[in-house]
């Protein structure tokens, strides 16, 4: 959605409120006492009471902006921004955009939508054949003991380990595919933080949680996929560097741009949050081909409560 049709959809409280109570609508107003779907909507005071039980839920009340003071205008025009570019845009820039004072409730309302956005993320499993990789992405560990000696290369404090698994298919050749080094088709990608090292121990829940079991994946040689046999078809080959691009192009590709996106829009990230800045990324190249990925986010934001790191919520 373009900036000018975002405002004209949009162009006060009101008409933002109004969308949300919508949205919250088709998805379904859930109890929280009784978890019955049958409510009454109160108009005066903008609840809805339950037919059940009769316990009372507000408009934001178990979504993303449950207890936020922030108006529903400063919501929508965030998800918009998070979503209407490649890059995205920093928590800086929103708070000039939007001109608010302060940069800390800013700062968290646009990680509450990143974290809605990975958990819409989590419903889906990868199917079919995969593309499985690792990648170290730069960050500040504000906990480290700054005494303690930085470590270099594999496993230092400065890098965070992501798990990067992509469906991948092959094509058949084409007069418009052949010019390129492989002929595979990405679907549905997922980038997963994994802290603590990089043994199957920490590797293997990862991708049991995220891919349908029986599934091919196709990986490097890494120890840290030994137990992968067991519940896939595990194929892992030793892959020169030179080959990288042709045997694994796309978890290569999101690991490049990802990083790239990172080092552009945001600076010293914190190792703790990520896995938000993925989310974020993973969610819009998951939907790459929607024409109004606002509504996606909407979606996402009325289904699904904030959690502070990403993990599954009541």
């Amino acid at each position: 959605m373009r900036i000018l049709d975002f405002f004209k959809r949009f162009p006060d409280e009101e008409s933002c409120k109004q969308e949300f109570i919508q949205f919250r609508l088709n998805e379904g107003v859930k109890c929280k006492r009784c978890r019955s779907l049958n409510h009454y909507w109160k108009k005066k005071r903008e609840q809805w009471e339950c037919k059940e039980c009769g316990f009372r839920t507000t408009i934001k009340s178990g979504t993303v902006m449950e207890n936020s003071k922030l108006s529903f205008q400063y919501w929508f025009v965030t998800m918009h921004l998070l979503s209407c570019t490649k890059k995205s845009f920093s928590a800086k820039e929103i708070q000039r955009e939007l001109g608010h004072n302060r940069y800390q409730p800013i700062w968290e309302m646009a990680h509450k939508i990143r974290s809605v956005m990975g958990l819409r993320d989590d419903l889906y499993t990868l199917k079919n054949e995969i593309e499985l990789d690792d990648g170290f992405f730069e960050t500040v560990d504000i906990h480290r003991n700054t005494s303690e000696p930085l470590k270099r290369g594999r496993g230092s404090q400065r890098q965070t380990t992501v798990l990067v698994m992509a469906e991948s298919k092959e094509v058949e050749l084409t007069e418009q595919n052949k010019k390129y080094a492989h002929r595979k088709k990405l679907g549905f990608i997922k980038m997963k933080v994994v802290t603590g090292g990089f043994s199957e121990k920490l590797f293997t829940p990862k991708v049991n949680q995220n891919i349908e079991k029986g599934t091919i994946i196709k990986s490097d040689g890494s120890t840290s996929y030994s137990e992968l046999k067991d519940n896939f078809d595990h194929l892992p080959k030793t892959i020169p560097k030179k080959e990288a691009a042709k045997i694994l192009p796309w978890v290569h590709n999101a690991i490049s741009n990802a990083k790239r996106m990172l080092l552009d829009v945001h600076h010293r990230i914190d190792d703790d949050f990520l896995q938000n800045y993925l989310n974020a990324y993973v969610f819009k190249l998951n939907r790459r081909y929607f024409n109004n990925l606002f509504d996606r986010v909407l979606i996402a934001a009325v289904s699904q409560k904030w959690n502070y790191l990403g993990e599954t919520c009541g």
